[in-house]
């Protein structure tokens, strides 16, 4: 199995403590970093490769939506989930905005929450069902940008399913066993539907794909 770092940005030292233990454990975790801000958090993402990163919203001087930006600019495979008790809207879609690739409740259960960062991990987003409907109608609703259409985009009828399968919340794995390809070819598609629609992750993607109609 693939082992993974991991780096908790957390400036409660209990909570941080509890996240690393719980982690340290999971057998698809190789080493666990931890952080008390994002300015130390920037320090040990620059000196190690990173993973994932669980991210507290509520951090000292830098918050961790600016942090969340930070990191996505300084390596765009990166990924980043919220983990916090701050359950606002503007919060959530703020994080969206920031690349956050996960926004998960403090209150989840440990086994749940090592789940959804393997899934993260391997391609899926995830948010906690307390925030997912706001976030759908938000950005439903949001001003709209200048639509694009998929004759400009030119994606391909596959590249459309795949983009389905990626606004579902499948991984790589997953996309390849239902539309019976390889792993590959999956990762090659979703390669493409990330040049074709300009975004850095599949996150980005789905959110774009179901802004912009274009599945």
């Amino acid at each position: 199995m693939t082992k993974y770092n991991l780096l908790i940005v957390e400036d409660h030292a209990l909570t941080r403590f509890a996240l690393k233990t719980a982690f340290e454990t999971a057998d698809f975790v190789n080493q666990v970093y931890e952080a008390e801000d994002a300015q130390t958090a920037y320090k040990i993402e620059a000196q190690n490769k990173i993973d994932a990163v669980l991210m507290d919203l509520g951090l000292p001087n830098i918050n961790g939506i600016e942090a969340c930006k930070t990191l996505k600019t300084k390596k765009t495979g990166l990924k980043i989930l919220i983990l916090t008790s701050h359950e606002q809207e503007e919060e959530v879609i703020d994080s969206i905005k920031a690349g956050a690739n996960a926004y998960c409740s403090k209150d989840i259960e440990p086994e749940k929450l090592k789940e959804i960062v393997l899934s993260v991990l391997n391609g899926a987003a995830w948010f906690d069902p307390k925030v997912a409907d706001f976030v759908l109608k938000t950005v439903a609703n949001t001003e709209k940008e200048k639509l694009v259409s998929n004759e400009e985009l030119n994606l391909t009828e596959r590249e459309k399913q795949v983009l389905a399968l990626i606004a579902e919340g499948l991984n790589n794995t997953e996309i390849a066993k239902k539309l019976d390809v390889s792993i590959n070819t999956t990762k090659a598609h979703v390669c493409n539907i990330l040049q074709k629609l300009s975004v850095q992750d599949r996150t980005q993607a789905a959110i774009k794909a179901i802004k912009d109609r274009i599945i």
